[in-house]
């Protein structure tokens, strides 16, 4: 039975296996989930004895059409219908704005959300993947992103805020001057699907933004903020020329009635999901708090509601997951087959604190054998090394670091198409690094890359010794984009810098007409085009710090993701009553109801 339930992990997906699918090779009784990124306290049991009791009704009749429902889901966001188009699940506007939008080429920065990686290279585009530095806590410099993207010459530009699986979360004013500065592309898509969950600002959403500018389109998910994965529901706004061009190709009844029922009974229930977005955001501290005592056990800051963990030296993320379901009952994410990771990291789901210590003592006995099966972790003393365990990732880690990160930076070089740096543009559905850091510097040890302490929620400090920057297109001659504050925490035995700039010039209106649903003539118009980005050298980029490219990078020449995907090498929060919708916490950001 144990086989058959740690088989279902062997496969050529990118995606965990489904509960049902554990459900069916397994009796399913005790499994607590940490793998699957719902929010745990919503919807309430009072909401689910509502929908068990009408349960023949709704699975019985057709839902009302997608407009219906989008007015509704409108209606309480304060959105204007046209802006909005509703999918079922966001997978399914992600596949459509891939088919209508995206032409020739998408950057995303890796590692992610596997379908923008996958998707677009289904249909054939060349997907330039940025690599997030383990050693730079995985934070996303978005300066060196607008770099790489001009160098590149991509079309379209992702970014994932907070990003899964490490949680990285990108303030407001940088994601708006980003978009401003990618406004030639054909298109910027900033996925908010995790937003809920992030307490760092008060408002962090760019939704309002995005309606006013033409080619950005911000993704947003109700299924993980309202626990209810199985619905498949979700939505996208934009323009309404964009909003309404995706809009046109969905089939009329693309939303079930579930998602119907569930979004009609929302506005009687604001508190209780105001409430459980608190009690994630408390848990994850404590959870974060807990893990962080595990002897060499890394937990990256996170505004999701999960948690990016590093498993200590010579731990095994495929065994550990195994052992983890088969003698703990514990569903955990292994990242080996994320591109851009490796089986040395989990994603932990944030759950409440009585599974959290089921969760940590889990990991005690299987990383530091106080169970019959031994210790995962192998003592420093034997000279037993990290292996990923998976022969694609084994790939992958090869053509990075095989040669030394000097190694790297010659491929990256010499490959060049005549511009000094610049390497010639892969093939599609191949991505390219960045110019590789200096050589690695031993720390302790275990002369491993130094990393950032397990929970601060500080803004970080920027790291040293950086590559020289790639030069763009010398016809390029826009606005100049500033580097925003890094999410991960400081390095340590880093020298401190000067602080980064933080003033952002006042671009767009921010806000929106009193009444959103208005005749179609108050609907905002698109922004004029901002110039293009400048020239690398007129904006600071960020140092680097020292230390091995992460595992799993793809290189010049290497592996794919769609390779890394084909290979078979992985041998309760108190509810209150509520009689009206003036607080409800609308999921776009946009502030309460008036």
């Amino acid at each position: 039975m144990a086989d058959n339930v740690t088989s279902l992990f062997r496969s050529n997906a990118a995606h965990s296996p489904s509960m049902a699918a554990l459900a069916r090779e397994s009796d399913g009784a005790g499994l607590v989930d940490f793998c699957i990124p719902c929010n745990p306290y919503f919807p309430t049991p009072a909401m689910f004895e509502d929908m068990a009791t009408r349960l023949r009704e709704i699975i019985t009749y057709y839902p009302s059409g997608a407009d219906t429902i989008t007015a509704e889901l409108c209606s309480l966001l304060q959105l204007p219908p046209q802006c909005v188009a509703m999918g079922n699940g966001s997978t399914e506007l992600i596949t459509w704005i891939d088919h209508l939008l995206v032409r020739k080429s998408l950057a995303v920065p890796v590692p992610t959300f596997g379908r923008w990686t996958d998707q677009p290279m289904e249909t054939g585009k060349r997907v330039d993947m940025f690599p997030l530095q383990e050693s730079g806590g995985f934070a996303l410099d978005l300066a060196q992103y607008a770099e790489f993207i001009r160098a590149r010459g991509t079309k379209v530009a992702v970014i994932c805020n907070p990003n899964n699986p490490d949680g990285g979360f990108l303030p407001k004013h940088a994601v708006v001057q980003f978009m401003d500065a990618m406004a030639d592309l054909d298109l910027v898509v900033i996925d908010e699907s995790f937003l809920e969950f992030a307490d760092a600002e008060v408002e962090p959403s760019v939704v309002q933004e995005a309606m006013l500018r033409p080619n950005v389109i911000v993704l947003r998910s109700l299924g993980k903020n309202f626990g209810l994965h199985g619905i498949r529901f979700g939505y996208l706004v934009a323009n309404p020329a964009l909003a309404g061009r995706v809009r046109s190709m969905l089939p009329k009844w693309n939303l079930n009635s579930f998602a119907e029922h569930v979004v009609f009974m929302l506005k009687e229930h604001g508190t209780e999901y105001q409430q459980s977005l608190h009690q994630v955001r408390r848990d994850r501290m404590d959870m974060s708090g807990q893990l962080s005592s595990l002897p060499g056990l890394t937990v990256y800051p996170s505004q999701g509601n999960f948690l990016f963990v590093r498993l200590p030296v010579g731990a095994e993320g495929t065994v550990v997951r195994d052992r983890m379901l088969t003698e703990h009952r514990l569903l955990v994410r292994e990242c080996g087959n994320k591109i851009g990771s490796s089986s040395r990291f989990l994603r932990l789901v944030v759950r409440p604190q009585v599974d959290v210590r089921r969760l940590v003592s889990g990991l005690e006995q299987v990383l530091y054998g106080t169970s019959r099966r031994g210790a995962a972790v192998p003592e420093q003393a034997t000279g037993t090394g990290y292996s990923s365990g998976t022969a694609a990732i084994d790939r992958l880690f090869s053509e990075t670091n095989g040669a030394g990160t000097q190694g790297l930076a010659a491929q990256a070089i010499g490959a060049g198409t005549g511009a000094p740096g610049l390497p010639a543009a892969p093939a599609a559905g191949i991505g390219m690094p960045l110019p590789a850091v200096p050589s690695p510097v031993p720390v302790g040890a275990d002369a491993g890359m130094p990393m950032p302490a397990a929970a601060s929620s500080g803004p970080q400090q920027m790291p040293q010794q950086a590559p020289q920057p790639l030069q763009p297109p010398p016809q390029q001659a826009p606005q100049p984009l500033q580097s925003p504050p890094m999410q991960s925490p400081p390095v340590p035995q880093q020298p401190v810098p000067q602080q980064m700039p933080q003033q952002m010039p006042q671009q767009m209106p921010q806000q929106m007409p009193q009444h959103p649903l208005a005749a179609p003539a108050q609907v905002p118009a698109p922004a004029p085009v901002p110039a293009p980005m400048p020239a690398a050298a007129s904006y600071p980029s960020p140092q680097m710090p020292t230390g091995p490219t992460p595992p799993g990078v793809p290189a010049r020449g290497g592996l794919t993701a769609a390779q890394v995907r084909g290979t078979d090498g992985l041998s309760q929060a108190p509810g209150a009553s509520w009689s009206g919708a003036q607080s409800w916490p609308e999921a776009a950001g946009m502030g309460q109801l008036s």
